[in-house]
């Protein structure tokens, strides 16, 4: 008995931990909620129209490694060399906060590679977004990550 009642507990506190913070109004949080789950859905379709269209018309994007890109070369960024298609892709946010027309979230990623051969690397990292809402639509005008092991 006592050990269901410490998995139990070990579960709670597990569950404690990896819990969302979420601030600011419902219905936003749920649009960005919604807007990160499809933009994963793009990545892994390499629909590079929709996502091009997932960030403000100034976004930034600031990849791991690389200089701070902005315009068409977001796109490029995003565009995978023949062969090789991003069969996994999740986002998990640990906080997501609204202020006005502005919200942040951050936490982490995670994905997989496949090359032609089928064969897939994994990888997986922290980032922050900073959101702006244009016209009403909830758009990515920041976009920070980096690899973590």
């Amino acid at each position: 008995m006592k050990t269901i009642q410490l998995l139990l507990l070990a579960l709670l506190c597990f569950n404690q931990i990896e819990a969302q913070t979420l601030k600011g109004n419902k219905k936003d949080i749920k649009t960005i909620l919604k807007n990160t789950e499809n933009f994963s859905k793009y990545v892994m379709a390499s629909d590079y129209e929709k996502i091009a269209s997932s960030y403000t018309e100034d976004a930034k994007i600031f990849p791991n490694n690389t200089k701070i890109l902005e315009g068409e070369d977001i796109i490029k960024y995003w565009t995978l060399p023949e062969g090789l298609s991003t069969s996994y892709h999740k986002i998990t946010q640990t906080e997501i906060t609204v202020i006005e027309d502005t919200a942040y979230d951050y936490g982490y990623y995670e994905g997989k590679t496949k090359n032609a051969k089928g064969e897939e690397s994994a990888w997986k990292g922290k980032y922050v977004i900073v959101w702006k809402k244009i016209n009403g639509h909830w758009k990515m005008y920041l976009d920070i990550w980096n690899a973590v092991d």
